[in-house]
């Protein structure tokens, strides 16, 4: 199929690596054998890429190497086992089935499925309502796509998964293995290596099922595409076929698959576009052509087919989709996701979370494995909130950073196509030390923020951050009436674009210039008073600093004022400190102004405030508008032994 030309190193490192059960067949090692030869055969590629300065912007024949991440075993059954199997499970419920879900789950095996939890009467009735098109559903109709399918390996066990089910449903096991590659499955990558793998992982499958397979001519059923299309230098061939404007509007989707090895499965055509296709294929396939255009006319077709594929609804997609943020996207990608996929338009894995979970049917399921950053941080907020206004969470996986094998946290999240508005989601954690031998032993682990929740209670917290584990007492917090910044001024100071130039430690500058301010920069943890250390050059008003042209003079009205201050970037706890007047504060040392200081100070200084900072800040920033979204309880303003309290703390931090 390829000839891969491994260093002797390489395969030293792919024999040695593997364990032994992983080159058993009999022990499920056939696709854990492909995806590690996928692995190590993208290894030189990936780490030339990911080692590329960070300004390096991917071309299209290093996006492949730079994202392609392969998706252990026991996440792609609890993707697959809580997404395909929960769509069967909903068409026996619909069809009458009157066994519990337990039940029908023991019956398949299925280790990593995830119950569903106590529904209210109101959300049964949706849930029904919803399942009634279900009623009549045949395992042969259901559709599963992998959108970034790389080696293979999700679509190989949905393979195993759809034929236990055609089992069950009175297939034998021949007619289960044909029908599966004809009807269910269906793929899709930009790197060629990964579509041939993939190809012949499944291929493999049907021959496990069919020892006949490979005989009856059934290879051409297989729904698995990779992304290389026809040049627009083919295209001039068919100039004369239809009108002057179907074939312009034909030449624009030639000219956007020519991109396609960079948009993958994001590439999309208009419906405009889709009409030109189809009345050129039409008339061409009304006459008599010439030889020289049946390989133009096949790759046409194959546009086609792709295109629809990608405009379909699906009952099941399932995928690990590519992670890549957009500092890395090349000129042509950048433009086109942020155009095309205006909320997920952060990272690759955000844009295909865009498009697919809204791919599949009102009663379909979607499941992805992509990094955490989509359920907290700020930049993905108009994604998250659109995501949970459109689809209901069944369940929810969060793993840690190292549970996946790659250096940051990731989360599984396994969605229907309709909002259930009083659906009750199933959300637990995977902490590293969990994956014994990288494979947690049960599911979900006891402690580990297991919880069941309305994902309704996301919205009650400023920027609908995904705080699954939040508990009924701190979530009536967010009932208060007021924020932080509706009582005050949480702000951000200055940048001069020249800090070495206009900063100094304060004993080493002339105590009689009085042009030397003192500055808050915010600095170590530290709290109620202190990190007084630095002082800025601020000579006439600061007109130096003014003309530089790389400065940005903020909130200039609240320098030398008192406030409230601390560190905008921090590995732990935020720190909260009295800042007297007469200071300048800087972009990273973020303030807040007003009457209140002293309660104020104690609140940002308390568990309460860490607990729910926690909850909309997770990452290492205290930016000033996000402090200004937590809520206050205006009664502690009123409290003198909190001020007293208050104010004792910042007289002992100050004398010490």
């Amino acid at each position: 199929m390829f000839t891969p030309s491994y260093s002797s190193g390489v395969i030293k490192d792919l024999v040695d690596d593997i364990k032994e059960d992983d080159f058993d067949v009999d022990k499920g090692g056939q696709v854990e054998i492909i995806g590690w030869l996928y692995q190590y055969y993208n290894t030189e590629p990936k780490d030339v890429a990911v080692a590329s300065p960070k300004s390096h912007k991917f071309r299209a024949p290093e996006i492949a190497s730079a994202t392609q991440i392969f998706t252990p075993d026991w996440i792609v059954k609890y993707m697959v086992q809580n997404s395909l199997g929960k769509y069967w499970v909903q068409v026996l419920r619909a069809r009458g089935d009157d066994r519990t879900e337990h039940q029908i789950v023991d019956s398949y095996g299925w280790q990593y499925y995830m119950v569903d939890a106590d529904q209210s009467d109101e959300a049964r009735l949706e849930i029904k309502s919803l399942n009634v098109s279900l009623e009549k559903a045949k395992i042969q109709d259901i559709q599963f796509l992998d959108p970034a399918m790389g080696s293979g390996h999700i679509l190989v066990y949905a393979y195993e998964l759809l034929m236990d089910i055609y089992k069950s449903e009175g297939f034998s096991q021949r007619e289960a293995a044909l029908s599966i590659i004809q009807n269910n499955l269906y793929g899709m990558d930009i790197d060629e290596r990964a579509f041939q793998l993939a190809y012949f992982a499944v291929m493999m499958c049907f021959r496990k099922y069919n020892r006949r397979a490979l005989e009856q001519g059934v290879t051409t059923k297989l729904h698995f595409f990779n992304l290389v299309l026809p040049t627009a230098g083919q295209l001039d061939l068919v100039k004369n076929t239809g009108s002057i404007n179907t074939f312009k509007v034909l030449k624009s989707v030639v000219n956007s698959f020519q991109h396609a090895t960079e948009t993958g499965s994001l590439t999309r055509l208009d419906q405009q576009q889709r009409t030109a296709l189809k009345q050129v294929l039409d008339d061409l396939s009304n006459k008599e052509v010439p030889m020289y255009l049946h390989g133009l006319i096949q790759s046409l077709k194959k546009v086609q087919q792709i295109a629809n594929i990608l405009e379909s609804r699906w009952d099941v997609i399932v995928t690990n989709p590519p992670y890549m943020g957009s500092a890395r996207m090349n000129k042509y990608l950048s433009n086109y996701v942020d155009k095309a996929y205006r909320e997920g338009k952060s990272d690759l894995f955000s844009a295909f979370m865009e498009r697919f979970y809204n791919q599949v049917k009102p009663e379909g399921y979607c499941a992805m494995v992509t990094m955490q950053s989509w359920m907290f941080l700020k930049s993905f907020e108009t994604l998250r909130i659109k995501f949970l206004n459109q689809h209901t969470i069944s369940n929810l996986m969060h793993m840690e950073n190292g549970v996946m094998g790659i250096a940051f946290g990731t989360a599984v999240t396994v969605a229907r196509g309709k909002r259930i508005g009083n659906f009750v989601g199933t959300y637990h954690q995977i902490k590293t030390q969990d994956a014994v031998n990288k494979v947690p032993s049960v599911l979900p682990i006891a402690g580990n923020r297991f919880n069941r929740t309305k994902q309704t209670n996301f919205e009650k917290i400023p920027g609908s951050p995904l705080c699954y584990w939040i508990s009924d007492r701190v979530l009536k917090v967010f009932s208060l009436p007021k924020k932080i910044n509706e009582l005050g001024f949480s702000k951000k100071g200055l940048d001069t674009g020249e800090n070495t130039k206009f900063y100094r430690l304060w004993f080493e500058v002339n105590n009689e210039a009085d042009y030397w301010i003192p500055l808050n920069k915010g600095g170590k943890f530290r709290k109620w008073y202190g990190n007084h250390e630095y002082v800025i050059n601020w000579s006439q008003n600061g007109s130096a600093i003014k003309r530089n042209g790389k400065a940005n003079i903020r909130n200039e009205k609240f320098y030398f004022k008192p406030s409230v201050s601390w560190s905008d970037v921090t590995s732990g706890k935020l720190s909260a400190r009295l800042t007297p007047s007469g200071f300048i504060f800087d972009a990273t040392g973020p303030s807040y102004f007003g009457a209140n200081l002293f309660s104020m100070l104690a609140y940002m200084n308390s568990k309460v405030f860490a607990s729910i900072a926690a909850l909309m800040m997770p990452t290492i920033h205290f930016t000033n508008g996000q402090v200004g979204l937590i809520p206050y309880n205006t009664q502690a303003d009123s409290n003198q032994r909190i001020v007293f309290l208050s104010k004792a703390n910042v007289l002992i931090s100050k004398t010490e």
